[in-house]
C-alpha cells in the first residue's frame, strides 16, 4: 500500500504545480476564492477517487480506465479513448510539461522571445530520440523524482512561511485592488487549472492488478490524495504570503521567484535548474508509458497497425514513438502562437474531461450488466458519490468548452475526427469480402 501511495503521490505531484499556480491566481478574485480552489480540488479527486476505488477494485487490469471503458460500453469506445490518448491526452500533457520545462529553462539561459517553445521543442526532439534508442531509465528513477519534488515543495513552503519575514514579502507591501473582482470572476478556469495539477490519481488504476490486497488501493488513493491536498495548500500559501495574487498572476516561475526573495538569484537558479530537470523526467516517462499504450492501438486495431511494430534490437516501439513525437512536437509549435502552456491545458481539458465523466458513468452500467460480481469495494453512499463526480465533471466539461479558448475547440475536433476515422474502419471491415 505504502508503494502504491508513493506512486501515486509521484504522479500527482509533477512540474505544474511549480506552473500553473500562476493562472489560477490570475483567476481568482481573492485569497480565499484562491485557497477555497485548491480544497475543492483535492475533495473532487477524492470523490473521483473512491469511485476508480470501487472499478479497480472489482476489475483489477493493467489497462486501468481504457479496460474500464471498454467493459461498460465496448471495444469501439474504448478505441476513441486510445485515440485520445495519442492524439490529445498523453501529447498534450508532454507539450504542458514542455513549457514548464522551457519556462524554468529560460530562467538560467534564455533564448528569446520564444525561449520556452523552443526549450520545450528541443526537449520533445531529444527525449524521443532517447527512447526510440532504446535506453532504459534505471530501476528507482521515479522515486528519486518523487523525493527531489516533495523537497522542492518544502523548500519553496519553509522559504515562503518561516524564513521571510513579513516586510519582505510582496503580498504585506501590495495594496488593494481599486475595484475588487466578484468572486466568481474567472472561477471556472481556476478550477480547470487546479484539477489539471491534482491529475494523475486515476492512474493508479493501472498497478490495481499487482497489489496481494485489492483493497489497498482504496487507501493508496485515499492517503495519496489527502497528502498531496495538503501539500498544495502549503506551498501555495507560501506563494501567496510572498508575492500575493497579484505577484504570482505576473510570474510565471512562482517557485524560483519566492526562494529568490531568500537566497538570492543563485538560489533561484538552482531551483529553476532542479525543477527543469523534474520537468524533463516526468516528459521521459510520459513518453515512454504513451508509446506503449499506442503500441497496444495498433495491435488491436488493423487500421492502426503500424503502430503496432515493435523494434526488436532496440526494444521499443519505435513507431509509436515517432508518431507521438511528432503530434508533441506540433502542440508545441501551435502552443507557441497562442498562450503556450495555457492553449495545451486548453486543448487537453474537454476531451480530458469527457472521458472522466464516462468512466463514472460506466460505474453504473457496471452494477447494472454485472449486479452478481464480487465488489470488494462499494463506492460509500452510491448512487449519491458517483452521480456528484459524474455532474462535476460534466459541468467541468461545459467550462472547458465555454470558458476558455480555441484551444479547447482544437482538442474537441480531433476527438470528432478521431470518431469519423472509426466509422471510416467500420465501413471498411464490413465491405471486404471474406478471405
Amino acid at each position: 500500500m505504502f508503494d502504491a501511495t508513493a506512486l501515486i503521490v509521484g504522479l500527482v505531484i509533477g512540474a505544474g504545480i511549480f506552473r500553473l499556480p500562476s493562472l489560477v491566481a490570475a483567476n481568482t478574485a481573492n485569497e480565499w476564492v484562491f485557497y477555497g480552489v485548491w480544497l475543492a480540488g483535492g475533495l473532487i479527486s477524492l470523490i473521483g477517487a473512491l469511485c476508480y476505488a470501487e472499478l479497480a477494485t472489482t476489475y483489477p487490469n493493467a489497462g486501468g480506465d481504457y479496460y474500464f471503458l471498454q467493459r461498460a460500453f465496448g471495444r469501439h469506445f474504448s478505441f476513441l479513448f486510445a485515440w485520445a490518448r495519442i492524439a490529445v491526452i498523453t501529447t498534450g500533457s508532454i507539450a504542458v510539461l514542455g513549457y514548464t520545462f522551457g519556462d524554468y529553462a529560460s530562467n538560467l539561459l534564455h533564448l528569446g522571445p520564444s525561449s520556452s517553445a523552443i526549450y520545450a521543442a528541443l526537449a520533445v526532439l531529444a527525449l524521443t530520440a532517447v527512447n526510440v534508442a532504446g535506453i532504459r531509465g534505471t530501476s528507482g528513477t521515479q522515486n528519486v523524482l518523487t523525493t527531489v519534488e516533495v523537497f522542492g515543495l518544502i523548500a519553496v513552503t519553509v522559504t515562503g512561511v518561516l524564513l521571510l519575514a513579513p516586510d519582505q514579502t510582496a503580498a504585506a507591501a501590495s495594496a488593494a485592488p481599486a475595484e475588487p473582482r466578484p468572486w466568481t470572476a474567472g472561477l471556472p478556469l481556476a478550477i480547470l487549472f487546479v484539477l489539471f495539477t491534482y491529475g494523475g490519481w486515476n492512474e493508479g488504476a493501472y498497478i490495481s492488478a499487482e497489489l496481494k490486497d485489492r483493497r489497498s488501493i482504496v487507501r493508496a488513493l485515499v492517503l495519496s490524495i489527502a497528502t498531496v491536498t495538503v501539500l498544495y495548500l502549503l506551498i501555495n500559501h507560501a506563494y501567496v504570503r510572498v508575492l500575493g495574487l497579484e505577484g504570482m498572476a505576473a510570474s510565471e516561475t512562482v517557485a524560483s521567484d519566492v526562494l529568490g526573495r531568500y537566497f538570492g538569484d543563485l538560489g533561484a537558479k538552482v531551483f529553476s535548474f532542479i525543477v527543469a530537470v523534474s520537468a524533463l523526467t516526468s516528459i521521459n516517462a510520459t513518453i515512454a508509458v504513451g508509446a506503449r499504450s499506442n503500441y497496444a492501438l495498433g495491435r488491436d486495431w488493423p487500421i492502426f497497425r503500424w503502430l503496432g511494430h515493435w523494434d526488436q534490437r532496440a526494444d521499443a516501439p519505435r513507431n509509436a514513438l515517432y508518431v507521438q513525437g511528432g503530434v508533441a512536437l506540433a502542440l508545441v509549435i501551435v502552443g507557441a502562437f497562442g498562450g503556450q502552456i495555457e492553449t495545451m491545458v486548453d486543448y487537453t481539458m474537454p476531451v480530458f474531461w469527457f472521458f472522466f465523466m464516462m468512466t463514472g458513468v460506466g460505474l453504473f452500467v457496471l452494477r447494472y450488466k454485472d449486479p452478481h460480481t464480487p465488489r470488494p469495494f462499494k463506492v460509500p453512499l452510491y448512487p449519491l458519490t458517483p452521480l456528484v463526480f459524474v455532474a462535476t465533471c460534466a459541468y467541468l466539461l461545459y467550462s472547458s468548452l465555454a470558458y476558455v479558448g480555441g484551444g479547447a475547440q482544437l482538442g474537441a475536433g480531433v476527438l470528432i475526427a478521431g470518431a469519423l476515422l472509426l466509422l471510416f474502419n467500420m465501413r471498411r471491415t464490413k465491405t471486404q469480402p471474406a478471405q
